[in-house]
């Protein structure tokens, strides 16, 4: 794996890691439930804003998190380009 790769690796773990602390600033929850209330979070708020079914906001929810942890891989790895190149 070269480091391009691993930067890219890196900062889609620590942006999720930030969206996930940003969801959960101020709760009481302990943080290795973090994740989950997140998730969680994410999934009623789409479903009580629209009006979709359960499962669909569900699945929204899943695809936004992984959506943000691609965009931050994508971020990571160019901006990584552009350092050491």
């Amino acid at each position: 794996m070269n480091n391009r790769k691993t930067a890219g690796i890196i900062t889609a773990v620590v942006g999720l890691s930030a969206i996930i602390a940003f969801f959960n600033a101020g709760m009481g929850t302990s943080v290795l439930s973090w994740p989950l209330e997140a998730y969680l979070g994410v999934a009623f708020t789409i479903g009580w804003l629209t009006s979709m079914p359960t499962f669909l906001a569900y699945l929204i929810a899943a695809l936004i998190f992984i959506l943000i942890a691609i965009a931050c891989y994508k971020l990571g790895s160019w901006f990584y380009g552009l350092v050491a190149g």
